[in-house]
């Protein structure tokens, strides 16, 4: 369905940083359901008469799910960041919800998967309705042996906190500095001074680096008069999360179009963990804001929906606010010293499972250039292809969710006329499902990036990811001392660039071990040789393929090798063994012409 010409004309967020007025939120937080962790203002020890005596290497404003993980990522490069949150403690209420296998990869390699996964619910169905009919059941493509689900269902707040948790224990490479607010900010050629102000005494403290992680309202992009590009969207919802006896409801979510519990409108309801359910219902389009979020009108929409479906069981509300869908990005994520993240970068409407799980990815991209750029392992062209990457990342995450929003809130009568068309005639003809909410839960890919490396080789493989893409994980055992151990692929990579040998049964190649070797004095590098069960001596190697299944999935026979970038993507890859100069050759663009120890 086309955008409404309304909807389609830029956003100008260009104004003055003093003119900032807070907007209603309607947020209302019922009582205490989650173990907050509130944390004191501590003024830091290097501050004396308003002015903090060390430099900052990086500053991270905003200390939300972006930042945090852009902090623990740069702390695994041995990069030290200072933190600058406004609030003392974490988010309230669940906000974000759906957590993709990327997402979830990416939190296990700064530490803390395990726990999110733990206390998650993993999903991969959903179901749409008309009216009170199922219409459609919804499977997210998986594959089996996979260490994480498709989609995990989670609490932003739980992860903020563990996050925190994780940062804390890094000791100095994480600095948070709680009840801090950037009210100055002044970005130079070298960095960038920012005035913080703090309960304890307002403080200047000068950085190298600065990224803007401070969420849609960004002080930092307001004060920098920079614009957002993109749409917004027809519709405002309500979220709400209560507290129910869960157990007997399905784990996935479900969308409700023209239910008799919000008819002309649409409804999302999904199981949350803790004993929760989460509601986003459509406010009508004649309803005033201010009217239709009092808490009585939202918490009869919730008792409404429970006994359309015949539920009845006591329940509380825990935690409402309001939604607006925005689809917008900056241009550019990079402007000299300052870079941006998160929702600070773009808005991506909630309908497309690309919120958190967008920043997320900005974070694990950006980390690994920043902190090689701030090492002197690589220059700005480095630097620059985050922004490179990510854009176009942005813009296709807001193609699918825009689609999502106006398919759940129709910008015109034409628009609501053919969707409730496909609607009605789904249930008898299928095909018109596939012009249903798209979600897209994959990770986004760097097809167009100058780091990519198309070697001779490229057109030979037969299976494979791509030069630019995640790589797809499998099972494997992992040589430990005295044995194996189960694992998976993606647990052989770290925050350096990894060479996978699928050995295919051939011996480990000394050459190929003395080039990774030799490059690794300028370019962060290890080897990882993965084989077969049957070969002579895999218990020397570094992991072991058993029923040969992953060195089918990546096209491996007879020698193949994939070079991984640190955040997770190929950057080339060869059917056989590549030569010390053909490794050099697909590095240059990472670290330009350094030279290469003997």
């Amino acid at each position: 369905m086309p955008a409404s010409p309304a909807a389609t004309a830029a956003v100008n967020h260009n104004r003055p940083l003093e003119t900032l007025a807070p907007q209603p939120s309607y947020e209302v937080v019922f009582g205490e359901y989650f173990p907050y962790s509130v944390h004191p203002p501590v003024l830091p020890a290097t501050v004396h008469k308003g002015r903090d005596s060390r430099r900052a290497a990086v500053v991270i404003v905003g200390g939300g799910p972006t930042g945090l993980t852009l902090a623990l990522d740069l702390a695994n490069h041995g990069i030290a960041s200072v933190v600058i949150e406004a609030d003392p403690t974490v988010c309230s209420g669940s906000r974000a919800g759906a957590f993709t296998r990327r997402t979830l990869e990416i939190m296990d390699q700064i530490g803390v998967a395990d726990d999110l996964v733990s206390s998650g619910l993993g999903w991969n169905r959903g179901w749409t309705y008309y009216r009170d009919e199922l219409v459609y059941e919804s499977r997210i493509p998986d594959s089996p042996g996979q260490r994480f689900p498709a989609t995990l269902s989670q609490l932003q707040n739980l992860i903020e906190e563990r996050l925190v948790t994780r940062a804390e224990a890094h000791g100095d490479r994480v600095d948070i500095r709680w009840h801090s607010k950037v009210v100055a900010f002044e970005p130079g050629s070298e960095g960038a001074r920012l005035v913080i102000e703090h309960p304890q005494g307002s403080y200047e403290m000068d950085a190298d680096w600065v990224v803007a992680c401070d969420g849609g309202r960004s002080t930092i992009r307001q004060a920098m008069g920079l614009m957002m590009e993109g749409q917004r969207h027809a519709g405002r919802y309500a979220i709400i999360d209560v507290r129910i006896d869960t157990s007997d409801f399905p784990v996935g979510r479900r969308w409700w179009f023209d239910p008799p519990s919000n008819p002309g409108g649409t409804l999302i309801m999904f199981k949350k963990p803790g004993g929760m359910l989460r509601f986003d219902y459509q406010l009508r389009d004649d309803e005033a804001t201010e009217e239709a979020m009092q808490p009585e009108r939202v918490l009869d929409k919730v008792r409404r929906h429970l006994q359309m479906l015949g539920v009845d069981k006591p329940w509380e509300p825990v935690w409402m606010s309001l939604y607006r869908a925005s689809a917008l990005t900056l241009p550019s994520y990079r402007h000299g010293r300052v870079l941006f993240a998160g929702d600070a970068a773009h808005l991506v409407p909630i309908f497309g499972v690309r919120g958190m799980n967008s920043a997320v990815e900005d974070a694990h991209n950006l980390a690994w250039k920043l902190a090689w750029r701030i090492r002197g392992l690589a220059g700005d062209a480095l630097l620059d292809t985050y922004s490179a990457e990510r854009v176009p990342a942005a813009r296709e995450n807001l193609r699918y969710a825009s689609k999502g929003a106006e398919f759940m809130s129709p910008p015109s009568e034409p628009h609501r006329l053919m969707r409730d068309a496909v609607l009605s005639l789904s249930a008898r003809h299928p095909a018109l499902t596939t012009l249903m909410s798209p979600r897209q839960h994959a990770a986004n890919d760097c097809a167009g990036s100058p780091l990519n490396l198309a070697t001779a080789d490229e057109a030979r493989f037969s299976a494979g990811p791509r030069p630019g893409m995640v790589l797809p994980d499998g099972p494997l055992k992992r040589t430990v001392p005295g044995g194996v151990s189960d694992a998976h692929l993606t647990q052989l990579l770290g925050p350096c660039f990894t060479l996978l040998h699928f050995t295919g049964g051939a011996g480990p190649g000394a050459a190929l071990a003395a080039a990774v070797q030799a490059l690794d004095a300028v370019a962060p590098m290890r080897l990882c040789r993965v084989g077969t069960a049957a070969q002579p001596g895999a218990a020397d190697l570094e992991a072991i393929d058993t029923d040969g299944r992953l060195h089918a999935l990546y096209g491996a026979a007879p020698a193949a090798c994939y070079l991984v970038r640190p955040d997770g993507h190929l950057l080339a890859r060869w059917l056989t063994p590549p030569s010390a100069a053909e490794l050099r050759a697909a590095l240059d663009p990472v670290i330009g012409h350094q030279p290469v120890a003997a």
